[in-house]
């Protein structure tokens, strides 16, 4: 049982908000002493558990590989990009890489997209102008946090909803271990995978009508900060009065 010390020094280091790398660590070295382990097989211990989850440490490459190109101008030539396709809005640019992301994921592609290394350098900078361009002025901090907020969340239901159709995804196998080793059901990842299409499907239509939806929010929300701040109103629609622009 004091091998289980190891979990009080966890709950400390959380509760007093301490690096969680350097509490997860000093965590398993007291439980390795406790558990009267030498120093050599401590850190033996350490090294397997590295290795054989090296693919959940990849983003420790990748996130200097992204700094890189962003501070050589990735972020810039993405909003250049989305500049140039003039009837494409943050909503539909945000719905068509909800598809994107979807679609791949189902395929088992899931490290095509993510928080990192696609949504921060690309996606938000992308949407982002496209919202200037089609609001005609610069995004207040509050609307970009939003277009940002709804990047993230494309990518988010994308891969949640899309993952799920992948019958080697990790969660599919699990259900599938679980029941057929406890209920001593035949359950197939197949049959799993199946009704999990339909689900992402009400997933992409849901969460796609909010993303175009966004198109109208930042309309509106433009429309009145020019109005309180006494600056040019958005560009009109046609058929539009400048009373209706400015609700």
């Amino acid at each position: 049982m004091i091998v289980l010390l190891g979990v009080l020094v966890v709950i400390l280091g959380f509760v007093t908000r301490r690096n969680p790398v350097l509490v997860v660590g000093v965590a398993g070295i007291a439980t390795g002493l406790l558990g009267k382990m030498d120093p050599q097989e401590i850190l033996a211990a350490f090294g397997k558990a590295f290795a054989d989850s090296r693919s959940v440490t990849v983003f420790a490459i990748v996130l200097p590989v992204i700094g890189l190109l962003e501070r050589y101008g990735l972020r810039e030539q993405a909003r250049t990009l989305i500049g140039k396709l003039g009837k494409l809005s943050a909503g539909r640019f945000l719905t068509v890489y909800l598809l994107v992301r979807q679609v791949t994921a189902a395929f088992g592609l899931n490290n095509l997209g993510g928080p990192a290394q696609t949504v921060r350098p690309l996606v938000a900078p992308m949407a982002e102008a496209a919202a200037e361009r089609t609001a005609g002025a610069k995004l207040p901090d509050k609307m970009r946090e939003k277009v940002r907020s709804y990047s993230s969340s494309a990518d988010t239901v994308g891969l949640f909803f899309g993952e799920d159709c992948f019958i080697a995804i990790g969660s599919i196998l699990l259900i599938t271990g679980f029941v057929n080793s406890t209920y001593h059901e035949q359950l197939e990842p197949t049959q799993l995978a199946l009704w999990a299409i339909p689900l992402a499907v009400c997933a992409f239509v849901i969460h796609g009508a909010r993303l175009l939806l966004l198109d109208k929010q930042l309309e509106r929300e433009m429309a009145l900060a020019a109005a309180e701040n006494d600056l040019p109103l958005p560009p009109q629609t046609p058929g539009q009065s400048r009373e209706e622009s400015a609700k």
